[in-house]
C-alpha cells in the first residue's frame, strides 16, 4: 500500500512514522509512506502556500496552485490514488472507514492549515474526512491518527492477527475489560471468573461486559 501525506509541516510526521507498528510495516514493505511538502510546489521565492481571503475576513487561506501541483506529482507516481481531504465538515472517521482504506492500493491525504483552504481544492478529493466535531490547528494530527488506524489493519502488520477480531468496534461492540498480573493491585482484584479456567463462562462474561461498556459509551455519545 502507498500513502502520500501532503502537508506544509512534513517534519511533524517523522517521529510518529518511525516508531512501533508503522515503522515495522514500512520495514516489511507492507506500506510505503511518502511525505510531500506542499511548499516544494510553490513557485515564488518565499514558497508561499497561503493568501488573504477574497471578501475579507480573519486569517489566511491555503492557495490552490501548490496543492494542485503536489497532487499532479502524486498522480504521476500512481494515477489510481484515492484522495482524502481533511476537513471539519467531512464524514466522521471510524473503524469501518479504516478497513476500507486498508484495502486501497494508494491513498493521498491533504492536510489543511490556517483558516481553511480555497474551495477549489475540494475538487481534488474523492472524499472529505473529519476526526470529530472539533477544530485542530491543521490536518497533520488527524492524518497521523488515520494512518495509524489504517496501517495496523493491513494483513501481516500485526504480529497476532487474531487480536484484531476482539478489538473495540469489531462486531459493533467496545472491547471487554482486560486484566493481567498482579491478581490484586491496591485492593483491586481480578474478577474470579477470569481465573476459573471455564472458557465458556469467561466468554459469556466478556460478551456481557462488552455490551455494558458499549451501552455506556453510546449514552456518552448521545449526551
Amino acid at each position: 500500500m502507498e500513502i502520500y501525506i501532503l502537508s506544509i509541516f512534513p517534519g511533524m510526521f517523522e517521529s510518529v512514522f518511525n516508531e512501533t507498528i508503522i515503522k515495522r510495516a514500512q520495514e516489511k514493505d507492507l506500506v510505503k509512506i511518502e511525505l510531500v511538502n506542499i511548499r516544494d510546489f510553490a513557485t515564488d521565492k518565499h514558497k508561499t502556500t497561503d493568501d488573504y481571503p477574497y471578501g475579507g475576513g480573519a486569517g489566511m487561506v491555503m492557495k490552490p496552485e501548490p496543492i494542485y501541483r503536489a497532487m499532479d506529482y502524486v498522480k504521476e507516481k500512481n494515477p489510481n490514488v484515492h484522495v482524502i481531504l481533511l476537513s471539519p465538515g467531512g464524514l466522521i472517521f471510524n473503524q469501518q472507514k479504516a478497513k476500507e482504506l486498508s484495502k486501497m492500493e494508494a491513498t493521498a491525504i491533504i492536510c489543511g492549515r490556517y483558516e481553511g483552504f480555497d474551495e477549489r481544492i475540494r475538487f481534488l478529493a474523492d472524499e472529505e474526512i473529519s476526526l470529530g466535531k472539533f477544530v485542530l490547528s491543521g490536518g497533520e494530527i488527524a492524518a497521523m491518527a488515520i494512518v495509524d488506524a489504517t496501517v495496523r489493519l493491513i494483513p501481516g502488520v500485526l504480529g497476532n492477527e487474531e487480536s484484531l477480531k476482539e478489538e473495540s468496534f469489531e462486531n459493533g461492540l467496545i472491547e471487554y475489560p482486560q486484566y493481567t498480573r498482579p491478581r490484586i493491585f491496591r485492593g483491586m482484584a481480578v474478577p474470579d471468573i477470569l481465573l476459573s479456567g471455564n472458557h465458556k463462562k469467561i466468554k459469556e462474561w466478556r460478551e456481557k461486559k462488552a455490551k455494558e461498556k458499549t451501552i455506556k459509551w453510546m449514552g456518552v455519545e448521545d449526551g
